[in-house]
């Protein structure tokens, strides 16, 4: 295929589908997430499942930038716009409850604290990180009213397709329960974000591409990649600092970024390419602190290889030419 300036799919400024442009297109303006903090553990950290958790999870449980649990889910709001309004000015923001798995807890207290967040006049959207096993039927059946108010968002942290990288990291559930969660939510027409991690022990472009490709064809919403961070008290940072474990350079990691959204659907929203873990807590690999430096190199890369979301798609690559 011959490739021009003008033949290049844009979306918006960028050759990929970010979540900022998919939030403008559906809100009509940037729209913000508000971190929230549910008060909720995870069943790979209270013994239902084991008690060590995923060996890259710190002690926040991936909500290190969440708000403080002992306030109300409001005052929580309240806090997080205060806080957003001293640096940008907003007016819509997404509801997101970050921290460990925001479905872990009985469904009369999810539709309480859900419903609190979603009573905010400028909430547009419900956002729920949760796992794939956490997903019963009354909590199915909660999700799906509360999307019939406001769109509601589920976040699923998948990590890999592999099994043996998946019982390395400890992810506590196999394949199938991802794909029958990932059923239930889309019959409510619930949207379907999730959670991969690049630069695994053990995997390398193949497999990473494999994950992205299997994802191509679950019917989901959006997409998540991120980086392998290696946290103080950790296992996983802990098996760094005794060695055998490397962490990824920012070249390979960037590299492989434009790899996988070349080969991922353009029809998926990316809603993260790369992430800053916190940095009192970060090991390796120390570049990736420096998130906007990052992100600007990815941009400069994809116009520089005149690379976009779904390139290498043979699908959409015919689409393209006809």
């Amino acid at each position: 295929m011959k490739e021009t300036m003008e033949k290049i799919p844009m979306w918006g400024e960028k050759p990929y589908r970010a979540l900022d442009f998919q939030l403008k297109q559906t809100f009509g303006e940037k729209v913000y997430k508000l971190s929230l903090n549910g008060g909720m553990t995870c069943p790979n950290r209270d013994g239902k499942i084991s008690r060590g958790g995923c060996i890259f999870c710190s002690a926040g449980g991936s909500g290190d930038f969440a708000a403080d649990r002992k306030l109300s889910v409001s005052e929580q709001i309240r806090y997080q716009k205060e806080a957003l309004r001293e640096k940008k000015p907003a007016r819509k923001y997404i509801a997101y409850f970050q921290a460990y798995t925001n479905t872990y807890a009985p469904a009369e207290y999810l539709e309480k604290i859900f419903t609190e967040a979603m009573a905010d006049e400028e909430v547009v959207a419900l956002s729920v990180g949760t796992r794939p096993d956490c997903l019963p039927e009354d909590v199915l059946e909660l999700l799906g009213r509360l999307n019939e108010t406001k769109p509601v968002w589920i976040e699923l942290g998948l990590q890999t397709i592999h099994e043996r990288t998946a019982e390395f990291i400890r992810r506590g559930y196999p394949l199938p329960c991802f794909e029958r969660a990932v059923s239930e939510l889309r019959s409510r027409r619930i949207d379907v974000i999730v959670h991969t991690i690049l630069g695994l022990p053990g995997e390398g472009r193949k497999e990473m591409l494999e994950t992205v490709e299997y994802l191509n064809g679950c019917g989901i919403q959006g997409i998540k990649l991120q980086l392998l961070h290696y946290l103080k008290g950790t296992d996983l940072g802990r098996m760094y600092e005794e060695g055998g474990l490397s962490a990824m350079t920012m070249e390979e990691y960037i590299d492989t970024v434009i790899d996988c959204l070349e080969h991922l659907s353009p029809e998926i929203t990316v809603h993260r390419l790369t992430g800053d873990g916190p940095k009192e807590l970060l090991i390796a690999p120390l570049w990736s602190s420096g998130k906007r430096t990052v992100l600007n190199e990815i941009h400069r890369q994809m116009k520089e290889r005149r690379s976009w979301q779904g390139k290498s798609l043979e699908k959409f690559a015919e689409d393209r030419e006809g």
